[in-house]
């Protein structure tokens, strides 16, 4: 009767603003994880790329109670060593010049539309505050990064009117040259697109995309909430692209488990923010920050090649699948479409013991970054026996 007196609480109390699948979530370690019936899955989800090193890591864990046992909690009208620490070893490990922390990649991005639009006026001035995101994006569903999301399905006449100076372009250099105009002060771009299908944006284009806005003074933004901290094979996906963004988003895996946005300044827009510009409460919460550098200092080369080492082992055995019609993503971001409804695989995966996600008409595969070859096997073999099946 676990399962059932939480779905009745659940049902009762929380907003239903999820389509849950019916299992709970009660502990594990690793890439294994179990339910208040003692059921087990092989997680292929790691919560939406958040559990960076699956769950119940230890030296995250020790991290993490190490800071509980000092101090919650500090605004940020006062100094704490864990974010001092942690915005220190992102600078070094990316070239930032600074670094903005908030609780969520909605709020990253938030902060970067912003500091975007704040760069513009204080060089040139009104009336230059567009921004050209792509089309099939998603940046967040605050009422900024929502307006700059472009997906017609998840702008609703009910939460109308959305925030004016957004232009949705085709995913290519020509579709961003078209929808630039004097006004444009930012391009904002995934580099793989998630939720839409884990598209892979081609290096081509987007090198041609860095080239106008160097050309044009028009920041480029590069959106890593969930691309970003190990999880495409590289520390930022925007490494993959041989780029220079001028600012980059990031959140989820960051701080492997605990809520934290991070929004990093280059070198064009350093000094952007200044006292009183931007604030969070909870940013840079001194817990999470813990978590984060614990995360952030084993992020190294070695765990990058076994990211992609794995990535092109699940990537070949998957496209050997019956019914598999494409495999997409990098590292360990991978979608599979399919002939089959993504929903219904994902519950008959579940109901075999495999956790996957879907993204539009595609299967998801999120695992941790580390993941055993033992359980990607298994993981192969329940996805080889739903999807062919």
């Amino acid at each position: 009767m676990y399962f059932e007196e939480i779905e009745e609480k659940d049902s009762k109390f929380i907003a239903r603003t999820y389509s849950r699948f019916r299992t709970d979530l009660c502990g594990g370690e690793g890439a294994l994880l179990r339910s208040e019936d003692g059921r087990s899955y092989i997680d292929f989800g790691s919560g939406i790329a958040v559990n960076s090193f699956g769950v119940n890591d230890a030296e995250w864990k020790d991290a993490v109670i190490a800071q509980v046992n000092r101090i919650q909690h500090a605004s940020n009208l006062y100094y704490t060593r864990p974010a001092a620490e942690l915005a220190e070893m992102l600078c070094q490990k990316t070239g930032a010049e600074k670094v903005f922390f908030s609780n969520s990649g909605a709020e990253a991005n938030e902060c970067a539309i912003k500091a975007a639009r704040k760069y513009s006026y204080d060089k040139y001035g009104e009336n230059r505050f567009g921004i050209v995101t792509l089309k099939n994006s998603f940046h967040g569903r605050t009422m900024a990064a929502l307006s700059a999301t472009g997906q017609s399905v998840m702008h609703p006449a009910c939460f109308a009117p959305y925030l004016q100076g957004f232009t949705h372009a085709d995913p290519t250099a020509e579709g961003v040259r078209r929808a630039v105009d004097a006004g444009t002060c930012a391009v904002m771009l995934e580099l793989i697109q998630g939720e839409s299908g884990v598209n892979v944006l081609d290096r081509g284009e987007v090198r041609a995309i860095e080239a106008l806005c160097k050309a044009k003074d028009i920041l480029l933004i590069v959106d890593e909430v969930q691309t970003g901290n190990g999880r495409t094979g590289k520390l930022y996906a925007y490494e993959h692209y041989g780029i220079e963004p001028d600012i980059v988003t990031t959140a989820k895996g960051l701080a492997g488990g605990l809520p934290l946005g991070a929004t990093m300044f280059f070198a064009k827009c350093g000094s952007v923010f200044c006292a009183g510009d931007h604030g969070s409460t909870f940013g840079g919460n001194p817990i999470a920050c813990a978590g984060a550098c614990s995360i952030l200092r084993r992020l190294d080369k070695e765990l990058f090649l076994e990211v992609q080492g794995k990535g092109e082992y699940l990537r070949t055995h998957l496209s050997r699948i019956r019914n598999v019609l494409s495999v997409t993503g990098m590292g360990l971001m991978l979608g599979i479409e399919t002939t089959k409804p993504a929903r219904e695989l994902a519950q008959k995966c579940l109901d075999k013991g495999l956790i996957v996600l879907t993204a539009k008409n595609k299967l998801r595969l999120l695992p941790p970054l580390t993941v055993k070859k033992s359980e990607i096997d298994t993981a192969l073999q329940i996805l080889n026996e739903v999807i062919s099946e």
